[in-house]
């Protein structure tokens, strides 16, 4: 964490991915971000994994370094308070329909420069999720076994973590639009379009306009470059990517390709020197060739000489095998001791992704237990004493920590 957007307060109404992230990210850097969940915890509240005894890492993690405030929304009156303090406080990240109660124009008739910004399904509001929104753009249809015609899901939520990444720099524009302007934003980041803009910035959208086809399907292979999966002698899978010249030379190097790829060249008719084009064109002769060499190397064997001659690599790891790796968790500074969580267990969290040298990275805060500071943000954003709180949580409107 670090102290950058301190003096920023933020009120977050959101669930599930995207929208928490956005939140996460700012309270990273300083930011106050005040979640506000339905008493006794909204519909990601338990969302999977979970701990032995019933404890959503998922939430705890997605909302580290917030507070939180828990009312109910079903009442008018938790309805009304909440409106009172995204007016008051000016600001506010949110995944609820843009026509709802806490629909922007209705937000901004008691505050002028209200800024909101809302992550959406499809721009006319239809639902979509990350799943969906990954199946509309047509990136399962590469995904997978090569000669499998069937569409692969990816895992990862990758639209859902782009659109907290862009929806947290989206607000801190807006921000900035307002500090220069005094005018409010209401930013609108639908994941359909987080999807497809992204896929048209990496070249898909002119790239099938053009060729009037999609791509052929490459399995664990890199399009455009050489670059996929090798098995050692001692049967460890290793991803290696030569991406640039200077990475196809170092593999030629390590692996003493020189003969073997003067042969292919003669009997194609072509020359490798220079052109990634005409590599990646004739990829299958030289895996071959790579894949004769590495099955004679150990590991270790391969490692050492690739790294030697600069060039990209990487073992698969299960996620068990990762965390264990001190290089990606226990040595790493982005990581540190949580032992403040909710659900009682103690582990390593993540802080903020950005080094910044020169700098204090603080250690992660934890999540806050549900509705822990909900006293204290009726008092400090709407001025509220010990005796109105204390009626508002006897009339079931605010909630205690939970």
């Amino acid at each position: 964490m670090y102290d950058l957007l301190s003096g920023i307060t933020v009120i977050e109404v959101s669930s599930f991915v995207a929208s928490p992230t956005i939140g996460l990210y700012l309270a990273q850097f300083g930011a106050e971000v005040i979640r506000v969940d339905q008493i006794g915890g909204g519909q990601d509240f338990k969302r999977w994994p979970l701990t032995s005894d019933g404890h959503s890492l998922s939430w705890e993690n997605l909302n580290r370094a917030k507070r939180s405030l828990a009312l109910d929304f079903t009442k008018p009156e938790g309805r009304e308070l909440l409106t009172q303090l995204i007016r008051n406080v000016g600001i506010l990240v949110t995944n609820l329909p843009v026509s709802g109660f806490l629909a922007h124009d209705k937000l901004a008739e008691g505050r002028e420069d209200l800024i909101t910004v809302r992550v959406m399904g499809w721009p006319d509001g239809a639902i979509a999720l990350d799943y969906t929104a990954n199946a509309v753009v047509g990136y399962p249809a590469l995904t997978g076994p090569e000669h499998d015609p069937a569409p692969t899901n990816h895992v990862l939520p990758a639209w859902d973590l782009l659109t907290g990444a862009y929806g947290a720099f989206a607000l801190v524009s807006a921000i900035r639009r307002r500090e220069l302007t005094g005018k409010g934003s209401e930013v609108r980041l639908p994941l359909t379009d987080i999807a497809m803009g992204s896929s048209a910035n990496l070249g898909r959208v002119a790239e099938v306009l053009h060729d009037g086809r999609d791509r052929e399907r490459l399995g664990n292979g890199v399009y455009g470059t050489i670059g996929r999966d090798f098995i050692t002698a001692d049967g460890i899978r290793v991803m290696i990517v030569a991406i640039n010249e200077r990475q196809w030379l170092g593999l030629v190097r390590a692996l003493g390709l020189q003969d073997g790829l003067a042969t292919i060249e003669a009997r194609l008719g072509v020359s490798f020197t220079g052109d990634d084009g005409v590599r990646f064109k004739n990829r299958d002769a030289i895996y071959a060739l790579i894949a004769a060499t590495i099955a004679e190397l150990s590991h270790a064997e391969l490692a050492a000489r690739l790294d030697k001659h600069g060039v990209t690599h990487g073992p698969y790891k299960t996620m068990p095998e990762a965390v264990a790796d001190p290089r990606l968790v226990g040595e790493n500074p982005m990581f540190a001791p949580s032992n403040d969580n909710p659900s009682g267990f103690a582990y390593p969290a993540a802080g903020a992704f950005a080094t910044f040298p020169g700098l204090d990275r603080l250690p992660p805060a934890p999540a806050p237990i549900l509705g822990a500071d909900t006293g204290g943000v009726l008092a400090r954003h709407l001025a509220l004493d010990p005796e109105a709180i204390a009626r508002l949580i006897d009339a079931g409107i605010v909630g205690t920590p939970s």
